[in-house]
């Protein structure tokens, strides 16, 4: 691959609001132009490059999960979250390669294990996704839940063989049936053996022929702190069991509610309630925070809306470890809904004695009301 990637639109040709039947249609058209068998001999090498590409960009746009994650991060933040064994898996290749009259080995020979392959192919267990709730101070501060996981595991009375196998009559044991087409050859999977070149003859009593177990497994699942709703945590080799090795488990985090706070990243969100008094006045607010009291002062003239910072009373920041947020404290200037006749009094006083110069912000809207009439 190039060392600076391409945009995968714009190797298939597409815009980025494509549907998937233009996709496979572009994706067709181009593979069967760059095919590294359809080229003269010096071209070939550079055929297999582009064919690689084109072949990554397909199985990357193809696939809706996988398009969100390149349309929302691109190329640097898309290759963190899947390997190259991630984008091909589930990519449907076959069904393209068969119309079109190529043979599916050139992929074994370009991405080798990527694709699982012919004959006796040890397909990976497939990926499990568990949804976990946490409080809002366990995502603050980090925490170890337990959780219990029900899967399918290798059978250890047969190791996953299904019971006594013998070879594949259809393929011969090979796990491909091929046919020749002109120069081209089409290598299908067996759907006899589903290319694994053999069949059970005689099943296991334990799996009945299945090769696998359903069971149920209790494990810790370690929870950064500063984790948010919609983080998901990668448990290597903790989904399904398959011949070629465990799937993974994604922990899809659900993080609670607080009665008082609210977040944007690693920052807290407070509303704070204060008198007119206090907001004319200025005056030291106590902070809640997630692991105590702060203090902070609000000086006089604040006004309703303003926000106060206290720095480094947030929450951990996932992306950065190094880095605490802030705690956002929003003042909110609370009007008296109730007086008596004696405070009324007293409100009129404390009006006339401070006129409009006290309030430059009436002052100056009363002023610009004036000129517009």
């Amino acid at each position: 691959m190039p060392l600076t990637k391409r945009d995968y639109y714009e190797i298939l040709g597409i815009a980025k609001q494509a549907t998937v039947d233009e996709i496979k249609r572009a994706y067709r058209a181009l593979a069967l132009k760059l095919h590294p068998d359809r080229v003269p001999a010096e071209q070939k090498k550079d055929a297999e490059e582009k064919f690689k590409e084109l072949s990554e960009a397909y199985a990357v746009l193809s696939d809706p999960q996988k398009r969100a994650a390149y349309d929302q991060y691109g190329h640097a933040g898309f290759d963190q979250r899947y390997s190259t064994e991630d984008i091909f898996r589930n990519a449907d290749f076959s069904s393209i390669f068969e119309d079109l009259g190529v043979g599916g080995s050139i992929f074994e020979d370009l991405f080798g294990g990527a694709f699982g392959g012919g004959g006796r192919r040890r397909a990976r267990g497939a990926d499990l996704e568990l949804a976990l709730p946490v409080t809002f101070e366990d995502a603050a501060k980090g925490v170890t839940k337990t959780v219990t996981v029900p899967r399918h595991e290798m059978c250890l009375e047969c190791r996953g063989e299904g019971g006594t196998r013998a070879a594949c009559a259809q393929c011969q044991g090979r796990g491909q049936i091929r046919q020749s087409a002109g120069f081209m050859v089409i290598a299908r999977t067996c759907p006899a053996c589903g290319g694994q070149g053999t069949i059970v003859k005689k099943a296991c009593p334990t799996c009945r022929g299945n090769g696998r177990v359903a069971v149920e497994r209790r494990l810790e699942v370690k929870v950064p702190a500063g984790i948010e709703t919609g983080m998901r945590l990668r448990l290597s080799g903790e989904g399904e069991g398959g011949p070629g090795g465990q799937g993974d488990l994604y922990v899809l985090l659900r993080v609670g509610t607080h009665p008082l706070f609210a977040r944007r990243g690693p920052d807290l969100l407070l509303d704070y309630p204060v008198t007119v008094a206090q907001a004319a006045l200025g005056v030291e607010l106590e902070l809640p925070t997630m692991d105590g009291r702060a203090t902070i002062k609000m000086p006089s003239g604040t006004q309703s809306g303003t926000t106060l910072r206290a720095r480094g009373k947030g929450l951990p920041d996932i992306q950065d470890s190094r880095r605490t947020g802030d705690l956002l404290v929003r003042i909110i200037v609370e009007t008296p809904t109730k007086v008596n006749a004696a405070q009324r009094k007293q409100l009129e006083d404390l009006q006339r004695a401070l006129g409009i110069d006290a309030h430059p912000a009436q002052r100056s809207f009363l002023q610009r009301l004036k000129e517009l009439k």
